[in-house]
């Protein structure tokens, strides 16, 4: 089956199960006409011994169609919805009054313009759950108490990253937080499988080191590069390493300011739009090495589209100290 998305403020797309196209209202030269009971060539029986001139009725005609094109699913508007009434744990006052909104699977397919599939899936990457039948996001500094509670627990049991055990995890933990809040997070930062008939995770270095970085970053402006290193690494649990290509898509590197400094760049607090996206990158900065911008415009790239063609259409190159630099197309007010 096919749906047409979209609010009346909004460009219309036409969704399968799971794929989102722009529709697009295409003339044709040739004028189509519609008949009731129209039989093909085909469909007429080449053998019969007398040929008869068939009376038909035109009902209507049409000088254009729908021209679908394959595009990007607009999924910035889950998060924007979601993140209307973050979930701050079991005991908020906020939650009891029930003034924000909240949304189930059904009203997210009514509001944004995304197959299913691309939905649910989008749903996954950004770590939502289900509460009570509703969609939620979960507040940032009660992921981390929750992200705390288990790395903890890690350490004070030496247990290996790569087999937390997920029983005794919600022994220890389950008189702190809801049961299946610990196991959300578990899901969110670890791979679950099975041994032996036992639950384990094997948790995922690089996003518990790149949660821990925006924790430590979302209260600074611009971060001291080297002492933020250093004190990333003391923050992260023992027997993990940290990297910056792990900030990818999170923070930014300045390296022309002395000493060098880091600060917290969000390619989700980006514009969707991809004209708006490159005006926002090129008011931040000025000139963009290729490594710097790809993890910024990385997810605007169409199916079979590289980041070096957006970058040929939106951004001009030049060399600086024999480094290709990106910058923009048009002024930048």
């Amino acid at each position: 089956s096919l749906v047409i998305r979209g609010e009346k403020n909004e460009q219309a797309v036409l969704c399968s199960k799971d794929k989102t196209y722009d529709m697009k209202i295409a003339d044709t030269s040739n004028m189509l006409l519609f008949i009731p009971g129209c039989k093909t060539p085909e469909q007429l029986n080449a053998d019969q011994a007398s040929c008869n001139i068939i009376h038909s009725q035109i009902a209507g005609f049409s000088n254009n169609y729908w021209e679908l094109r394959r595009c990007r699913p607009k999924l910035k508007k889950l998060r924007k919805l979601l993140m209307e009434n973050p979930y701050e744990g079991p005991d908020t006052q906020k939650d009891q009054t029930l003034t924000f909104p909240n949304y189930t699977t059904e009203d997210l397919l009514n509001l944004i313009q995304a197959s299913e599939e691309e939905i649910l899936h989008q749903l996954q990457v950004i770590d939502a759950c289900k509460i009570e039948g509703y969609w939620r996001i979960l507040e940032f500094d009660y992921e981390m108490k929750l992200l705390n509670h288990v790395t903890q627990l890690i350490d004070s049991e030496s247990w290996s990253l790569s087999k937390v055990p997920l029983c005794t995890c919600l022994e220890e933990l389950g008189s702190l937080e809801p049961k299946e809040m610990i196991e959300h997070i578990l899901l969110s930062y670890g791979r679950k499988y099975i041994d032996d008939g036992e639950v384990y995770f094997e948790m995922h270095e690089d996003k518990i080191c790149r949660a821990i970085a925006q924790m430590l970053l979302q209260n600074a402006v611009k971060f001291n590069l080297s002492e933020f290193q250093e004190v990333w690494q003391q923050s992260v649990p023992e027997g993990m390493t940290t990297r910056l290509d792990q900030l990818k898509g999170l923070a930014l590197v300045d390296k022309s300011s002395r000493p060098e400094t880091i600060f917290l760049l969000k390619v989700e607090d980006l514009p969707e739009d991809n004209q708006e996206r490159f005006n926002s990158l090129f008011s931040i900065r000025e000139k963009w090495t290729e490594v710097d911008i790809t993890p910024y415009i990385q997810d605007l790239c169409a199916e079979k589209q590289t980041v070096g063609v957006l970058l040929t259409k939106y951004a001009r190159s030049s060399m600086q100290n024999g480094v290709k630099v990106y910058n923009s197309r048009r002024p930048i007010s």
